[in-house]
């Protein structure tokens, strides 16, 4: 009888502590990142609108302040609620948080950090695993080793065509990106070299390069 109690108190005392662990959502801070991923996706691209007249210059400082002041934002973020998953600030408020720290390629040791604590919250669900792939590939490129999901593309501007970065067994690369809910490289190589064009037509098209050079996709194997 004494062990069952004992028992008991044990299991009820890790329910507290699981309860305890739960994060309830937020609201402004999922306002927050939502305004600030706005101005994330503005300096990540090319300049439109009223960012045409700057200078190159006058956007590369623009571009530096901006993810500069974003990696501080969500390093705050982070040091006061950990990494932020679903359950606090919904789907789209982690995805805006996971993006925003994506670009934040001149720390990489706090993208190394955010890595690490994304980890377990992929395996509870709790944060995405296609966004954990992605990280994963931009925190190696950045500390100088192979990308392992083939997320990260560099280009052949002669053919207007999207290449993987260095990659690790690229024999099995569609196998680890399956593993994780995203399409064929090959795929997501076309669509990354379409959008390059897309971004660069004017200076494809005065070349006489009126589409990218896309590859074939394979098939995606049954299960």
């Amino acid at each position: 009888m004494k062990t069952k109690l004992s028992l008991l108190l044990i299991a009820l005392s890790f329910a507290g502590m699981v309860q305890a662990q739960k994060k309830t959502y937020n609201q402004p801070l999922a306002d927050s990142l939502a305004k600030l991923v706005a101005v994330d996706q503005i300096a990540a691209y090319i300049p439109t609108g009223e960012y045409k007249k700057l200078s190159r210059e006058q956007w590369d400082r623009f571009k530096d302040s901006v993810f500069t002041n974003h990696q501080k934002i969500m390093e705050n973020v982070f040091k006061r609620y950990g990494y932020p998953g679903f359950d606090l600030v919904g789907q789209k408020g982690s995805n805006h948080f996971w993006l925003m720290v994506q670009h934040c390629d001149k720390w990489p040791a706090f993208q190394q950090q955010i890595l690490d604590a994304m980890k377990p919250e992929v395996l509870k669900k709790n944060a995405d695993a296609k966004n954990f792939a992605y990280l994963t590939d931009r925190v190696n490129i950045n500390t100088g080793k192979k990308q392992i999901y083939g997320t990260q593309m560099t280009y052949n501007t002669k053919l207007c065509q999207a290449i993987p970065r260095p990659l690790t067994d690229s024999a099995n690369v569609n196998e680890r990106r399956y593993e994780v809910g995203l399409e064929a490289i090959e795929e997501y190589q076309n669509s990354m070299s379409q959008m390059h064009f897309e971004m660069n037509k004017a200076g494809y098209e005065k070349r006489g390069i009126t589409k990218p050079k896309l590859v074939a996709v394979p098939a995606k194997p049954t299960t």
